[in-house]
């Protein structure tokens, strides 16, 4: 297998030879001192990854790094200096550097660097395949579901696709949101570039900020280099925030500057990037409860919910339920390698009124489960936990199955408690108080059970 290939550009006799030396090692290294030299070589051989210095005796290594993007846009660049300031640095990354290197800069310091642009690289040459994947992939109709709550939400995301208007994805956890926000971009003018997303209450804020925007060399303790945020990275494309409600104040001022003016500031650095994103968020809160609780601006919420789309629970479009069964049960029996033929009359039954708290992500995970245990056959009533036989609805009413073998009947009563506070809490965003009312129980008796739950490790 041929070795990448990296031009560099460098006119510094001791950087020159230090990295001939040390690159040929593992790669396959063109070695040029000047800019005249650099164009000539990008005009007669192909390269994965170009090291440019950015002062040169002939001219600008910014200039170079330009015109290497227009005769080859797959190259990945990364950017050297030891006479510029981070300004002149940050220009370089914005006419489309990968990153940069300040002077003096260990050696595995820059392979680092080389080999996170080949992957970067790699992910480039697979990119072309992806997107025409892609589209078909994340086509509405392949999105499990055919109810009216369903089809209303279909409609109105084939209405959207093509602007560019920020959208609002409101919906309980494990209703499918991301898949949503995947098909709004699969389906727009801006497919061909990245779908970035970002899981805003999955990271404490200071990483979350680094993430989002990036920082320069030194910001803080630990930044050994300059990293693109996750903006950057979509520019052109789309960036997904899921749980944008868990975001901390602070950050919501530089999320509504980029809604505003599509520019943000890297950690570190005082210098304006520009980018042009369209934003899809996500969140499974109540935004105007905490607008109204001063947890959230007003103004970032109003940006956000320019197109607001709300993804029903499973309970409300419980007549999908048989589609997402077959779905499911094809998906596992593929990948787990299994032959599970289908579901008993009962179990269609049971699964088809329950409540499903966890909604599509519950059910889904509920079907691999059964496939792997079950292996062949059929799955019938006995292999379901109890959990399903206490809590299914029927016209509105509580229904109550009783399985071939028993079940143990505390232990349904205590799930059953369990799941209808998880409910109430879910619903009224961990109100106790509003959720207490919804249980017709007094606050303190609910406090109290779920801290005897929660001793007991039966909630939490």
């Amino acid at each position: 297998m041929s070795l990448w290939r990296v031009l560099v550009v460098e006119d510094e006799s001791f950087y020159f030879s230090a990295l001939e030396k040390f690159l040929k090692k593992d790669f396959e290294v063109t070695m040029v001192a000047s800019m005249k030299e650099g164009l000539s070589a990008l005009s007669q051989s192909r390269y994965d990854v170009g090291l440019i210095d950015l002062k040169l005796p002939d001219g600008s290594g910014l200039d170079l790094i330009d015109k290497a993007q227009k005769l080859q846009p797959h190259l990945v660049t990364i950017a050297m200096t030891g006479h510029g300031s981070p300004q002149m640095a940050l220009q370089a990354v914005q006419k489309g550097a990968f990153h940069y290197l300040t002077k003096p800069f260990s050696l595995e310091e820059l392979k680092h660097l080389v080999l996170k642009a080949l992957r970067h690289h790699h992910l480039e040459k697979e990119n072309h395949w992806y997107q025409r994947e892609l589209k078909h992939k994340y086509q509405f109709e392949n999105i499990i579901g055919q109810s009216p709550a369903m089809m209303d939400v279909f409609k109105l995301i084939e209405k959207i696709s093509q602007s560019d208007s920020t959208i609002l994805i409101r919906g309980e956890s494990g209703t499918g949101k991301e898949l949503i926000a995947r098909a709004i971009h699969a389906n727009s003018d801006r497919v061909s570039k990245p779908l970035v997303t970002v899981n805003c209450g999955a990271l404490p804020e200071e990483l979350l900020e680094s993430e989002l925007f990036g920082h320069v060399r030194g910001a803080f303790t630990g930044a050994n280099v300059t990293r693109q945020g996750r903006f950057e990275v979509a520019d052109q494309g789309t960036i997904f925030l899921d749980e944008v409600g868990d975001m901390s104040p602070r950050l919501q001022v530089k999320l509504l500057r980029v809604l505003q003016e599509q520019k943000f500031e890297p950690v570190g650095m005082s210098q304006s990037v520009d980018v042009n994103v369209r934003i899809i968020a996500a969140t499974h809160q109540n935004l105007e409860q905490a607008v109204e609780e001063k947890h959230f601006r007003e103004d970032l919420y109003y940006r956000l919910n320019v197109i607001p789309i709300v993804i029903p629970p499973l309970r409300d479009r419980l007549g999908d339920i048989p589609l997402l069964l077959a779905y499911f049960l094809e998906k596992f029996n593929t990948e787990k390698k299994k032959n599970v033929s289908g579901f008993s009359k009962e179990v269609k039954e049971v699964l088809g009124h329950s409540h499903w708290p966890g909604n599509v992500r519950e059910l889904e995970n509920l079907i691999e489960r059964l496939v792997i245990l079950k292996g062949e056959g059929e799955i019938a009533a006995k292999d379901l936990p109890a959990k399903y036989f206490s809590s299914s609805v029927i016209q509105g009413k509580q229904m109550f199955f009783l399985p071939p073998e028993g079940l143990d009947l505390p232990s349904v009563i205590a799930s059953v408690e369990n799941e209808l506070i998880e409910q109430a809490l879910a619903r009224t965003g961990g109100n106790k108080n509003k959720a207490a009312q919804m249980l017709k129980l007094k606050r303190t008796t609910l406090v109290e059970k779920l801290k005897r739950k929660k001793t007991q490790k039966a909630f939490f």
